[in-house]
C-alpha cells in the first residue's frame, strides 16, 4: 500500500505542476500544433484528475464495505440493498479497468505516442481526445474495429 500512497503523492505533485503550466481555463485548439507540450500537459491533467476521482470513489466504496454487513430486517429491503452493492462492485470493477487504460494513456504521453491512432497512425483529434482521453483509435478505425467484432460475434 506504501507504493500506492507514494504514486498518489507523485500524481498530486504532477497535477499541481501541470495546472501552473497550463492554466485553469486552457482548452486545446486546432490552431496550435497538434500534441504540443501544452496539449500533452492538458491531457495528462485530465487523465490524472480522472484517475484521482476513481481512486476517491473506490476509497468510499471500501469504507462502506468495512462499515459492516447489510442489516435490513425486511427481506425485500435486504434484497434491494444487496442488489445495490452488486451494482456498486461492478461499477468499481469497470473503473479498475478504466484506471488501467488511464495508466496506458499516460505511458503513451511519456513515449510520444499519445494522440495518434494505433491502427493508422493518423491524429485521433482533439475533440475525440477531450471527450475520451483514453482513446487509442480514430473514430473511423474504432468503427471498423467494432464492425469486425460484431461480425466475429455473429459467426
Amino acid at each position: 500500500m506504501v507504493g500506492a500512497a507514494s504514486a498518489e503523492a507523485a500524481d498530486k505533485e504532477e497535477l499541481v505542476r501541470i495546472r501552473e503550466a497550463v492554466g485553469n481555463d486552457y482548452v486545446p485548439d486546432d490552431d496550435e500544433p497538434y500534441m504540443s507540450e501544452r496539449q500533452l500537459d492538458y491531457f495528462r491533467m485530465l487523465l490524472l484528475e480522472w484517475k484521482r476521482s476513481i481512486r476517491n470513489s473506490a476509497e468510499h466504496t471500501l469504507q462502506s464495505l468495512q462499515d459492516g454487513p447489510i442489516r435490513e430486517p425486511d427481506m425485500a429491503d435486504r434484497a434491494s440493498s444487496e442488489t445495490d452493492w452488486g451494482i456498486e462492485l461492478r461499477t468499481r470493477d469497470r473503473q479498475r479497468k478504466v484506471t488501467a487504460k488511464i495508466d496506458a494513456a499516460l505511458r503513451r504521453i511519456d513515449e510520444g505516442e499519445y494522440g495518434y491512432c494505433e491502427v493508422t497512425g493518423d491524429p485521433i483529434g482533439l475533440k475525440r481526445l477531450i471527450a475520451r482521453p483514453v482513446a487509442t483509435m480514430t473514430v473511423e478505425a474504432q468503427q471498423a474495429h467494432e464492425r469486425r467484432e460484431k461480425i466475429s460475434r455473429d459467426d
